[in-house]
């Protein structure tokens, strides 16, 4: 048998080559591994096919060529479709269903009397597989791995042909994906073949190559200490020959000079046709200790089976790092003792123009970006992921949140207890996460669930009468004993989305975060709820609720439009279900967040949602259909949005200067605020070659500068002064020869409308109020019906400040018209009444909205002059009976 060096989905077969292990070296020139990929040649059609499509000779010569990893599906689009754009509205494909895949392969007459083995890293949802006509099996679950025996059907040295049939169809009652998790969620499931298909031949001895998808070689770190760590190992072993088999199991732990720094081995008679397990302790003196970034240091654990001649007969190599995790509620997160303060974020597999199809390279290229903000952490979500970032993780050092798909639902079509099969199928797919990268140094944690504490709270995810909820708590009990059976040494973990919420009478809501060993919370406030300051009070009433158990944030951000910005994030209310989703709004969020999350040390990690925008199909909101865009880094990759440099200036030691708002170039005031974050020890502005003065050591890394612009183009540069030199960033923004002499606000909008007078900003320059609108707010993923309004500019008016409030405008020396635009909503006349002062002085007494205009949802408007002190005008809305308003505010200089 020919030996090849692969990586093959996670285990590294390699020859020995090491000076240092001569010995085993000799030993090793007898048959081991073959690793084919079966990567080119397929051919793909969705739909269904005829009983024929499994034979040898059904002719697919007119299906489409493809190549694996692939995926049928191209899901979500940007709405600004320029020519760069990889999706588009006529590009998309959201079909789900099945897909059928035809391979005509020739197996190498290597494979002649070996164990013959078919591994998909991923299938979606479920894989049924023919290999020469004959059915090799099915697996359901779209995220793991599973091998088939393909000995009996395999046909070496000549034409073997492979017929793949996979179904992402939407789970429902009646379906054949009924029970394959996950039965809901806010991302897509891409269906085909979109990770490598292998064939693989062995010995008929061999480490078991069933044993759920996994290695069959495990090792757990049980002590350290400076003289010696002490590792148990573990050997799942098969004999599928017809004759018993004397062997020689050998477990050494190399280092990375290829010097064996401990090993065990033992004599072991394999019965034909049986498996066996060998298990023993490896001990290591002075080791060196994977520490996560500061240190990945890896070893190979290297498991070797012999014959009774010392003929390595099979082997499996694995990255391994010896360390030890402990979460404690109060010191958080220890790695071998010591404290690390967890910051990262969380990550869905898919990319726009691939899918679930990535490449190494792209997966590379992701964590590398993820890595250069500074995380040390990630949340896998919501699904098992492949070997390749699980890898990455071990070699830079970065901690995993590993988590099965149980997301939201675990019941259909009304049930109040899910199925054997469901629960069957959830106990394999955490068994197969498990199994699959428990070696991994990287894997911290094992997720057991993530928000199936909806209850009543959300309709979306109700299956039957919301007055007789699911208990999801029985199905969280036995997952939760299933890993601490599977793997004792690993906390278990899930993250809720309601706990630390208030709802309205009636709203019931499960209390699952006591299922697990560690809590999580998926917290969104001042994004879907309350407003972000509230975020502290939540987090410290749920810690001295559960002193005992540790906490970590496990989701919080909003979205960010990079073609929609405001001036002023607090201006008007976000339409988080809706399109108002301007990229200054998710900045706010989060440093906002960050603020409240960075001195609270009882958390033992924190996740932001999430690193990159992914493909979902229940949202149209912000500049996107059919995205998720809390992301910190676009879809298709090109565009970092401000906050990624937010979190690259507080996180990383990467020397970071980011003037914000860069992409909005065409301003609407003169007056404006730069944001520069910076972890510079001095930052400086330079404003159309005039320097501002430096600020150092800005709190939270935001260095804020207010700037009067120039008509024309400004240059706006940020000079940060490291160690090694300067850092500078710049961007060019445009003041328009209308907006030097006027200033035009939209009251009551976080994004301004367009309207005939003129460029009108989003509301600024204001204290006190709130905003409205006369639409009636969306309800759930719905959006409002809008009203009906009289006048030229409806969508400028419709929204509007009200309460007590002022505006402080600033301008420069002189006198100005000043024209106000009211709109009555709601109010009767006399209802409402409210006084207008200009620098002091009233313009407007008692007015009455309603009686002004004839009505409501009718525009008023009115004039007068005021002259500028101190370089500002200041208007000043005071009620007599209700709350004032206003819609819109010019200030014109005359």
């Amino acid at each position: 048998m020919k030996r090849y060096s692969a990586i093959a989905a996670g285990l590294l077969v390699l020859p020995l080559a090491s000076p240092v292990l001569a010995e085993a070296s000799a030993a090793a020139q007898a048959e081991q591994r073959d690793v084919i990929p079966l990567a080119t040649g397929w051919r793909f059609q969705f739909g269904e096919a005829p009983e024929s499509v499994v034979g040898d000779a059904f002719d697919d010569s007119g299906w489409q060529a493809v190549e694996v990893p692939h995926t049928w599906n191209r899901v979500g689009y940007y709405l600004n479709n320029h020519e760069d754009r990889i999706h588009t509205p006529e590009t998309v494909n959201r079909e789900q269903g099945v897909g059928w895949y035809r391979l005509h392969f020739t197996a190498p007459d290597s494979f002649e009397g070996a164990k013959a083995w078919l591994q998909f890293d991923a299938a979606s949802r479920t894989a049924e597989v023919w290999l020469n006509g004959q059915r090799l099996g099915a697996h359901d679950g779209a995220f793991s791995r599973f091998r088939l025996d393909a000995t009996a059907a395999l046909k070496p040295g000549q034409d073997n042909v492979l017929v793949v049939k996979t179904d992402n169809s939407k789970p429902q009652a009646g379906a054949a994906t009924a029970d394959s998790l996950p039965l809901a969620g806010d991302f897509f499931v891409h269906g085909g073949l979109y990770r490598p298909v292998s064939l693989i031949a062995t010995n008929s001895v061999h480490i078991d190559m069933m044993d759920s998808g996994g290695s069959g070689a495990y090792a757990t770190t049980r002590s350290i200490t400076a003289d010696q760590a002490q590792i148990d190992v573990e050997v799942r072993l098969r004999n599928d020959g017809v004759r018993d088999q004397a062997t020689t199991v050998r477990i050494a732990l190399v280092d990375a000079e290829g010097r064996v720094q401990g090993e065990v081995d033992r004599r072991q008679l394999l019965t034909a046709n049986a498996s066996d397990v060998f298990k023993g302790m490896i001990t290591v003196a002075r080791p060196r200790l994977w520490q996560g970034v500061a240190d990945p240091y890896l070893y190979t654990l290297r498991t070797e089976v012999m014959d009774p001649t010392g003929a390595v007969i099979d082997r499996v190599d694995q990255p391994y790092g010896v360390r030890q995790i402990v979460v404690d509620p109060e010191q958080g997160f220890l790695l071998n003792g010591q404290k690390v303060r967890l910051v990262g974020t969380g990550y869905h597999q898919d990319r726009e123009g691939k899918g679930w199809a990535v490449t190494p390279a792209d997966i590379e290229e992701d964590v590398a970006m993820l890595r250069d903000m500074g995380v040390n952490t990630l949340r896998l979500t919501h699904y098992q992921h492949g070997q390749t970032v699980h890898d990455l993780a071990d070699r830079y050092g970065l901690i995993v949140w590993d988590e099965i798909p149980l997301v939201s639902v675990w019941t259909l079509g009304g049930a109040k207890d899910p199925s054997e099969g469901l629960r069957a199928n959830a106990r394999q797919q955490l068994t197969e996460l498990i199994q699959q990268n428990r070696n991994h140094a990287s894997v911290s944690v094992w997720g057991i669930a993530n928000e199936v504490d909806f209850g009543n709270s959300l309709p979306i995810f109700l299956t039957g009468d919301a007055s007789s909820l699911p208990d999801p708590l029985p199905l969280l009990h036995e997952l939760d004993a299933l890993a601490k059976k599977l793997d004792p040494s690993r906390h278990t973990t899930l993250a809720t989305c309601c706990e630390a919420r208030h709802f309205a009478e009636g709203v019931t809501v499960p209390a699952t975060a006591v299922a697990a060993d560690l809590g999580g919370m998926n917290l969104y406030y001042g994004w879907y709820y309350d407003g972000p300051s509230d975020l502290a009070a939540a987090l410290d009433s749920v810690r001295q609720r559960r002193p005992e158990q540790p906490l970590a944030i496990t989701e919080y951000g909003a979205g960010g439009a990079t073609t929609m910005h405001t001036d002023n994030p607090l201006g008007g209310p976000i339409d988080s279900r809706g399109r108002a989703q301007p990229e200054e709004y998710e900045s706010y969020i989060h440093e906002q967040a960050w603020s409240i999350l960075a001195p609270r040390d009882y958390l033992w990690g924190t996740w932001l949602w999430n690193g990159f925008d992914f493909a979902t199909t229940i949202r149209r909101e912000g500049d996107a259909d059919d995205i998720n865009t809390k992301g910190l880094i676009t879809y298709d990759r090109k565009i970092k949005k401000d906050a990624y440099f937010f979190y690259r200036a507080n996180w990383s030691s990467n020397p970071t200067v980011h003037v914000t708002a860069s992409r909005y170039t065409d301003r609407a005031y003169q007056h404006a605020e730069v944001r520069v974050y910076s972890n510079a020890a001095s930052t400086a502005l330079v404003l159309n070659g005039q320097t501002l003065a430096a600020q150092a050591d800005c709190p939270m890394r935001i260095c804020v500068w207010p700037v009067k612009l120039s008509e024309g183009v400004n240059t706006v540069e940020a000079v940060g002064r490291f160690a090694d030199g300067e850092v500078r960033d710049d961007v060019r923004w445009t003041l328009g020869e209308d907006v030097a002499r006027a200033v035009r606000i939209d009251s009551g909008a976080i994004l301004a409308a367009p309207s005939v007078s003129g460029r009108f900003g989003s509301d600024n320059f204001f204290s006190g109020g709130r905003a409205g609108s006369a639409d009636p707010a969306p309800v759930g993923f719905r959006p409002a019906t809008p009203v009906d309004v009289e006048g030229d500019d409806p969508a400028l008016i419709k929204t509007y400040r009200t309460g007590t409030f002022d505006y402080a405008v600033p301008v420069d020396a002189g006198t100005y018209e000043v024209t106000l635009t009211f709109l009555e909503p709601t109010a009767g006349p006399g209802e409402r009444l409210f006084d207008v002062r200009a620098n002091g002085d009233t313009v407007l007494a008692g007015f009455d909205v309603n009686t002004e205009a004839g009505g409501v949802l009718k525009v008023v408007k009115r004039k007068f002059e005021a002259t500028a002190q101190d370089g500002r005008i200041v208007l000043s809305f005071a009620p007599t009976r209700g709350d004032a308003l206003v819609s819109a505010i010019e200030i014109v200089k005359k």
